[in-house]
């Protein structure tokens, strides 16, 4: 097979959350358990660190990815989704695995997984595991596709566990209350293994205490009063918590005889570590920012950065179907100008309903079939003292990256 029709293997033969949502959700790890000892268990092969959240997952990946990569390590990062190319999801010190790998991965181990119907999801976590060791990473940090304790990555046992905050997200799988969400994070912490939480509400913090108790991990509760923005590249306030994680990761690492340099590491966090679509201003006249907050909770801190900056508002907004849409309209600003539309995702919610919700909000605007139209027209009814947003979903800036991408190459 080419790399395309690897890829489109992946994405169209297996059942994958990013296309079906909860239909591809599996809820026990014996597929990925079968996998990986098919596979020589590759994910005891390399340190790694485990990370769950609501938020932030991506964003303490890659800010503990330029810490550890600025310390002298060779860094693995497993992130998902990916915003323009699937390689994005597996990297080591910012570069990308290569189609080559990608390609004789899928090819060798076809049999074997068509024999267990191996999930995408799973497919891709044994896959960086198993570049991962072949690789010899000194360090893999690990995020979790969805939730925690059923998640496929969750057979790693790990120098340590990270869960960045918790929201109520993904409810039709994790459950419809915060502390039914906050125990199915909590089920990445391992035995003698040690966990930092991050920004969690104080209420919950009891329910990683009573699981890290029983499985005698050590808790350390990352101090949320520090700010390390004026010393990083990363200004937004929502960033303010996940450096607080890491910052607290870091002392944890340093603890157990690993030598990490937090400052050092700060200083660059998007170049050295290849983060994209968190904050990123893409145009400076007008300012345009694109964000991959796409919950309530995200969608919240977006819209506090956003009135900070006391201009007029253009938001191109999209999202899909299985989010709370209510409560996500009800936080954005009514004096904005809206631009509904509708990513290229089989889930993607239809802009013209999304037009129809928003307006019970009393949010005003038209509707355009494509991100790209949206963002356009945005574009020319704005001034140059305006400020654009885009975002409401991953894959409504993986358009707006790709829409980009192309005008680049014409």
């Amino acid at each position: 097979m080419t790399y395309d029709q690897t890829v489109n293997y992946l994405f169209s033969q297996l059942p994958n959350y990013q296309n079906q949502g909860k239909g591809a959700y599996k809820a026990d790890l014996s597929n990925i358990t079968a996998f990986c000892n098919y596979l020589d268990n590759p994910q005891n092969g390399f340190k790694s660190i485990h990370i769950a959240g609501t938020n932030g997952k991506g964003s303490t990946a890659h800010i503990l990815s330029s810490v550890l990569q600025t310390s002298g390590y060779k860094v693995g990062v497993f992130t998902s989704p990916h915003l323009l190319d699937f390689r994005e999801r597996i990297k080591i010190n910012s570069e990308y695995v290569s189609e080559e790998v990608i390609v004789s991965f899928v090819e060798n181990h076809q049999p074997f997984c068509e024999t267990i119907d191996l999930s995408f999801f799973e497919w891709c976590t044994g896959l960086a595991f198993d570049y991962f060791k072949d690789e010899q990473v000194d360090f893999a940090i690990i995020e979790t596709g969805l939730g925690g304790r059923l998640d496929s990555t969750n057979i790693l046992n790990p120098e340590l566990s990270i869960i960045t905050t918790i929201g109520l997200d993904h409810t039709n799988i994790l459950g419809d209350s915060l502390e039914l969400i906050a125990a199915e994070k909590a089920g990445i912490i391992k035995s003698k293994t040690d966990v930092v939480l991050g920004n969690i509400e104080s209420t919950l913090q009891p329910i990683f205490q009573r699981i890290a108790k029983e499985l005698d991990a050590k808790v350390h509760v990352a101090d949320q009063t520090r700010d390390f923005r004026p010393l990083s590249d990363l200004k937004p306030e929502y960033q303010r918590a996940n450096l607080n994680s890491a910052f607290s990761a870091a002392q944890v690492l340093n603890s157990q005889g690993y030598l990490v340099n937090f400052e050092e590491g700060i200083k660059n966090v998007s170049a050295v570590s290849g983060m994209i679509g968190r904050w990123q201003i893409i145009d400076q006249s007008p300012i345009t920012i694109i964000d991959c907050a796409h919950n309530p909770e995200g969608i919240a801190t977006c819209v506090k950065q956003l009135l900070e900056l006391d201009r007029p508002l253009h938001i191109v907004i999209g999202t899909v179907s299985d989010k709370n849409h209510e409560e996500i309209l009800s936080i954005l600003p009514q004096s904005a100008t809206y631009y509904f539309t509708s990513p290229t995702n089989n889930r993607g919610l239809d802009e013209k309903e999304l037009q129809k919700k928003a307006s019970r909000h009393s949010l005003a605007g038209n509707s355009f079939s494509t991100v790209e139209a949206a963002f356009q027209t945005a574009k020319t009814q704005c001034n140059e003292d305006d400020v654009i947003f885009v975002g409401g979903s991953t894959f409504v800036v993986s358009d707006m990256l790709s829409s980009l991408k192309k005008e680049l190459h014409e």
